[in-house]
């Protein structure tokens, strides 16, 4: 019965701290820090790296990556003794 009760008064405080807050960092004046200037090319630069690890790695170091047997296994003859 109280549940519903306290989950909304809960949601409710979230919701205004949350909307409290960005009136409070609209009414600020933001001037451009570090990330606001390099962070997009920090991630990007980072995401790249990353990808040509991987690439580099997948590619070249001869890691066996679990390739299926069809096609190399086969069946022996069935011997009926």
């Amino acid at each position: 019965m109280m549940l519903p009760l306290v989950r909304n008064a809960l949601s409710s405080l979230r919701i205004r701290s949350i909307q409290q807050i960005r009136a409070r960092q609209s009414h600020s004046k933001h001037s451009p820090d570090f990330h606001d200037k390099y962070g997009h090319i920090i991630l990007a630069g980072g995401t790249a790296f990353c990808v040509v690890v991987w690439v580099f790695t997948a590619t070249q170091v001869g890691i066996e990556w679990n390739p299926s047997p069809v096609g190399r296994a086969t069946p022996k003859e069935w011997n009926d003794e």
